[in-house]
């Protein structure tokens, strides 16, 4: 008598779990081999408590809408701006703009506050002698008009020995960094009253920088 024949279902079906068990057999080994942190879930390192917590305030603190993110970006701007403002008066180098940023921008700024400049009474100087020149009388008026040739002339020559010393003094002070339009920044600072310059003036009258 002939045996009975093996279903060929059967014997398929066998072999592919036989199969699938020793992969996953193989890739059980595979990974019990690798050390973990006990504590780490997945294989991954447990965060520091630190940098866990800054997770979740970037998290809670990212816009979800573009009226948030609208609403932050003022905020941002209307605080950058107050810090700007306070080292204006404070003289703060980590928040004054770019254009009054360095080493060279400060001393250029000490320079022109340090000393007396002929530019910075020019506005009282303008009042009295505009006053003058309404005044109708001839001689009160040609004295109005030499009153502007010497302010004028002695603007010209102020700024010019300023501009000389100042150049002097940044190429022996910094000789290796960029000094590139301090001098015109002083003079432009030297134009203005003192008590009205910013960032504000960090040196007396005559204190050397």
């Amino acid at each position: 008598m002939r045996p009975d024949p093996v279903p060929l279902a059967f014997v398929f079906r066998s072999r592919a779990k036989e199969e699938k068990a020793a992969v996953a057999d193989k890739a059980t080994l595979t990974d019990s081999k690798q050390p973990r942190d006990p504590q780490a879930p997945k294989g991954r390192p447990t965060p520091k408590r630190s940098q866990a917590q800054a997770q979740r305030r970037s998290v809670a603190h990212t816009p979800t809408n573009r009226k948030e993110a609208a609403k932050r970006a003022r905020e941002d701007r209307r605080q950058a701006l107050e810090r700007q403002r306070q080292a204006l008066a404070s003289g703060d180098e980590r928040y004054l703009p770019a254009r009054d940023k360095g080493p060279v921008r400060r001393f250029a700024r000490d320079f022109v506050d340090s000393r007396f400049n002929v530019a910075e009474f020019f506005l009282p100087m303008a009042v009295v002698i505009l006053v003058l020149s309404v005044v109708k009388v001839g001689q009160m008026q040609a004295i109005a008009l030499l009153l502007w040739l010497v302010v004028i002339v002695l603007i010209v020559l102020d700024s010019i020995v300023s501009a000389f010393r100042l150049k002097k003094r940044l190429s022996e002070r910094f000789p290796d960094q960029n000094r590139r339009g301090a001098v015109a920044y002083a003079l432009m600072r030297s134009l203005q009253m003192r008590r009205l310059r910013l960032p504000k003036p960090q040196v007396k009258r005559g204190e050397r920088p």
